[in-house]
């Protein structure tokens, strides 16, 4: 694979917050099972602040950040709105500019 193909591919990085550990947890897993991502990397500890019904808000959150393909990724985007408890769930998606060929074909030949 060259470097031309990795840009190609579409290859992104999805970031996600959750609430909890267990919400993290089943999204993760469904994500991976269902091959709309090749891998879901969690990471508690993280604290959110924003803006929601006029007020600001902080809370702690477990942050997922999701490997995938742009050729999934409305599917991965509509499977999290159906799972996830927030009424509007953080769907965050970063195209990836380069990386490992190895590891970014894995992700490709994962997911499709």
């Amino acid at each position: 694979m060259e470097g031309n193909k990795v840009i190609e591919n579409n290859y992104l990085v999805v970031f996600c917050s959750c609430p909890d550990v267990a919400s993290a947890g089943q999204l993760a897993d469904t994500l991976v099972a269902e091959r709309l991502a090749a891998c879901v990397t969690r990471l508690p500890g993280a604290t959110s602040v924003y803006r929601w019904d006029g007020a600001v808000q902080r809370d702690a959150e477990v942050l997922l950040i999701i490997k995938t393909t742009a050729g999934r990724l409305a599917n991965l985007t509509a499977r999290i709105e159906v799972l996830h408890p927030y009424e509007v769930p953080e769907v965050i998606a970063i195209p990836v500019a380069g990386g490992s060929e190895r590891y970014l074909g894995w992700v490709g030949q994962t997911v499709s």
